[in-house]
């Protein structure tokens, strides 16, 4: 037989799998099915290999040839062409044929020349005769009503959403096969899809699309939201519209618009695998190393290659690799993949052709996600393992069965942390972690928290699984319902996971890989890592649990202590998970131990750097959740109308690679430089940064924003003051006080009547200037400590409190916290050299400025801004201590700025005459 009748006798038997009668021309009946495929019909051309009848009607060519020809497939196109062009033998008013093959015995190309750009592409197998009757009797083809889909109605759907829907859609327009659509998990990647589904039946005429997951929990969660979602153009649901099935058989019910399958079920289908009864629980990405004696898919006429127009593939990153990618080569259908982790091998496979793009931190940006703390833990046998001496005797237990025996060990054993859980289980790390976690939770992560937030922990194996939860249990104190264990295992996995997502037990839930990827539990605000993980994607998808957003309401429901707003989780690292990876996302917070106004400060005085606006954004974005619309408007007017959210976003988008580079192309470009991104230089690039940077830091350089912010998130918490112990000053009825506050007058009068030339201070304010010495803090405390002894028991603050009484209009800063240097001012004013009773540090301001103003007036040059920072630090050692002396340049800020020898090098042989002048003036 030759290379020629080998591959025509596959391709015979392929056209008789799908459905076509294969007959001689000699013996042509075109009465003896619907599709006929006649061999060798003559042409004015000469013989086709192949004519296809439909309905006694030719609609089709193909060009066969031998299985070695198959690299050059596309050569032979225009000798399809030509036979399909050509008159046929014994038919008359003959239109050109419209379906086309070439095709080998191994090898298959299709061709519809109705398409609005007929272009081949590859197929599994031949189509049947009744897929190209339907299509020859529509009035156009579904690539041609794919350019003609009508606007996307915006309503209830979000920015990123609209970007994906119309994305794909233009894609699809251009006949691009298949498209990436990239969105951090959490902003509705189930949502999005659903919403193009939708239109692609109702609007595109798509006879059927088939939903591929992973695994059985992802379907049934595709499912529900199948189920809740509502078109905007209609007030029926999606499955009262259309018939959707999850495929639980190997039957497609012919009636579903929509088929919700696990590949694994699919790949069972086509290869005719049996399927196991838990295969469906565990991801391929992870099942697939383990899978042996592998099967390929062949073509099973009950489930023929045109039976989906779309495949939708969620966590497309796992589905596309290994024996599962067959799936997808069988059916002749467009493919979408949905994906928040995408790598290059997803890029690749897509032939980068990423319709949408939505990375996690942008999702922060926009209140669609929120951000995330890492908390680190680390114990000894973590890090460094242990060792096990022989013949000691421990408990050896059946990982299975996990049944003991109390033996000796037979030889040393060293452990690592990669044998810790697995090979040795040692309960006490475990103990130590989980407490650490407690300890953590409650006084620093979540310190207002009456109840233990919603905590995920992810175990290495079931075994470790059962473990932790007997030791969360054993650490909290608490029953069997505050910690489940939520694996495939489990059998009422699903009521657990619903009660965890929705009820307020469990409050802790452990997990191998069941809530690891896909899974939604939005009130989840830690996470705790006891498991390593190697695969970037699936780390990010882990991450992916926590960071879903959620209302107040809604958090209250299940954490009834909560605040707010759930506005960010913490990362709980006790395997060196975060130094073990390179991850995509990252914390936008990197410095959790610095102050907003000081962050604010950084980026309006400094030259910001990276950390500081990355946490600045991280800042604002939670402060934006957090207020309402009345402080959000105040924060936007006084930024000249940019919104809180878009100050967050200009500060993280600033230091984002792509935009920096697509910067820099246009400088340069601008510049007469043709540049690409390989070329772009380090200076080209820099400078792009600094402007984005300077760009998105301008707004913070107006003081009212930065008050403005600092306002509101003043205005937004209490500081809870558990360090000043309080003590009653005053207990009367209100009749009686306003005597009590003259009396109390009366008595400090009398007293400074009484002791003006005993006391040291006093004689200070009696003396005239020329013979007055320099009031020092001494003196003051002296005096003070003579007034507040009994009887007269008259401390600064009930001084200050009777005059505030008795002389309100004359009194000012009742509202502060008196300082020992306010008693300077008290006299003053008792004494009358004082028409106003103020603290003792404005006073001091006040005649600083005064002083300031005619010293400079009587210079040839006035003080310098040096002079003037050293002049200040002087008048505020005065408000504190009463005076200033060389000394005291020994001390505090004065030291920190170098001292008395700094200051006699900035002021000269001034210094002293300086210092007797403020002593004067400024208590005076």
């Amino acid at each position: 037989m030759t290379p020629e009748q080998k591959a025509r006798l596959l391709i015979d038997q392929k056209l008789e799998a799908a459905g076509w009668r294969v007959q001689d021309v000699k013996d042509l009946s075109l009465g003896a099915g619907r599709g006929i495929a006649a061999r060798e019909y003559p042409t004015d051309t000469g013989p086709a290999d192949y004519l296809l009848f439909v309905d006694r009607q030719p609609v089709g060519m193909i060009e066969a040839k031998r299985d070695e020809e198959g690299h050059r497939l596309s050569v032979h196109e225009s000798q399809t062409a030509g036979y399909a062009n050509a008159a046929l033998k014994w038919r008359k008013n003959q239109a050109p044929l419209r379906f086309l093959y070439e095709a080998t015995g191994q090898i298959l190309w299709f061709t519809d020349g109705a398409d609005p750009v007929p272009r081949a592409r590859e197929l599994f197998h031949f189509l049947r005769p009744e897929t190209l009757a339907e299509w020859a009797a529509q009035p156009d083809t579904l690539r041609g009503r794919l350019r003609h889909m009508p606007p996307l109605p915006e309503r209830k759907l979000r920015d990123c959403q609209i970007s994906a829907v119309t994305g794909l859609e233009h894609s699809l327009a251009r006949n691009k096969p298949r498209a990436l659509i990239h969105m951090a998990t959490g902003a509705g990647k189930t949502f999005t899809a659903i919403t193009a589904v939708y239109r692609l039946l109702k609007f595109a005429g798509a006879r059927r699309v088939l939903f591929l997951v992973d695994t059985r929990n992802l379907g049934k969660q595709a499912h529900q939201e199948f189920m809740a979602y509502t078109p905007p153009d209609d007030a029926r649901t999606f499955t009262e519209l259309y018939n959707v099935q999850r495929l639980a058989s190997s039957r497609i019910d012919p009636h579903a618009q929509v088929c919700i399958s696990t590949i694994q079920r699919m790949y069972s289908i086509l290869s005719g695998t049996e399927l196991s009864e838990d295969s469906e629980d565990i991801s391929p990405f992870d099942a697939a190393p383990a899978l042996k004696g592998e099967r390929l898919v062949r073509y099973n006429p009950a489930v023929p290659v045109e039976s989906f127009d779309f495949i939708v593939i969620d966590e497309c990153h796992r589905s596309i690799y290994n024996l599962w990618k067959q799936v997808l080569d069988y059916f002749d259908a467009c493919l979408i993949g949905l994906t928040a982790t995408p790598d290059k091998r997803t890029f690749g496979f897509f032939n980068s052709n990423v319709v949408a793009e939505y990375h996690y931190e942008q999702s922060v940006l926009d209140g669609v996600n929120v951000g995330y703390d890492v908390y680190e833990i680390e114990t000894e046998v973590t890090a460094r393992g242990g060792k096990i001496e022989a013949r000691e005797w421990v408990d050896h237990r059946d990982r299975l069965t996990r049944a003991k025996r109390w033996a000796q060990t037979e030889e040393d054993t060293d452990y690592g942390k990669t044998q810790l859980d697995k090979s040795v289980v040692n309960p006490d790390q475990i103990r130590a972690v989980i407490q650490a976690m407690k300890t953590a939770v409650e006084t620093r992560i979540f310190p207002s928290r009456a109840e233990t937030p919603k905590t995920l922990i992810f175990a290495k194996t079931d075994s470790h699984a059962d473990d932790i939860i007997r030791t969360v249990r054993e650490v909290y104190g608490r029953g069997n319902d505050f910690c489940r264990k939520v694996t495939y295992s489990e059998k009422d996995a699903d009521a657990v996971l619903a009660n965890f997502r929705n009820e307020f037990h469990p409050r802790i839930a452990v997990t191998v890989d069941m809530i690891a990827t896909g899974t939604d539990v939005k009130p989840l605000e830690v996470l705790l890592f006891m498991r390593d993980v190697r695969s970037r994607g699936y780390y990010e998808q882990m991450k992916g649990r926590g960071v879903r957003s959620l209302d107040a309401e809604s958090l209250k429901k299940v954490s009834n202590s909560a605040s707010g707003a759930k506005d960010r989780f913490v990362l709980i690292d006790a395997v060196g998970v975060e130094q073990s990876l390179k991850t995509d996302s990252r914390p936008l917070e990197r410095k959790p131990g610095v102050s907003l106004d000081a962050l604010l400060k950084g980026v309006a005085f400094g030259e910001p750097d990276a950390d500081t606006v990355l946490s600045l954004g991280n800042r604002l974005v939670r402060l934006a959740r957090q207020l309402d619309d009345k402080a959000l408007r105040r924060i936007a007017q006084a930024s000249g109308g940019i919104g809180l959210h878009d100050l967050a976003r200009g500060l993280v988008q600033a230091l984002d690679a792509d935009r920096i580079t697509a910067d820099a192309l246009a400088a340069a470009q601008a510049a007469g430089i043709t540049r690409n991104e390989a070329t772009l230089t380090d200076a080209e690039l820099q400078a792009a940064r600094q402007q984005r940077l300077a760009a998105a830091c301008a707004p913070f350089d107006v003081p009212p924003l930065r008050d403005a912010i600092e306002s509101a998130r003043r205005d937004r918490e209490q500081l809870i003051d558990t360090l000043n112990p309080d003590s009653v000053t005053r207990s009367e009825f209100a009749a009686q006080a306003q005597a009590n506050a003259q009396a109390v007058i009366q008595q400090f009068s009398d007293f400074l009547q009484t002791h003006r030339d005993e006391l040291a201070a006093l004689s200070f304010f009696h003396a005239q200037p020329y013979q007055r010495r320099a009031l020092t803090l001494d003196m003051i405390e002296d005096l003070h400590e003579r007034l507040s002894r009994p009887p007269l028991l008259l401390t600064t603050e009930k001084l200050w409190s009777a005059y505030a009484r008795v002389r309100e209009g004359q009194v000012r800063g009742t509202d502060t916290r008196r300082q020992l240097t306010d008693l300077v001012t008290l006299v003053r004013f008792a004494l009358g050299l004082d028409e106003e009773l103020r603290p003792f540090a404005d006073s001091v301001d006040r005649k600083f400025a005064d002083w300031v103003f005619r010293h400079n007036a009587q210079r040839a040059t006035a003080f310098t801004p040096e002079q003037m920072d050293w002049l200040r630090l002087m008048k505020d050692h005065i408000a504190a201590s009463c005076c200033i002396e060389r000394d005291d340049f020994d001390y505090a800020q004065l030291a920190a700025r170098g001292g008395l020898q700094k200051a006699w090098h900035v002021f000269g042989g001034e210094l002293d005459g300086l210092m007797a002048g403020m002593n004067e003036e400024l208590v005076a």
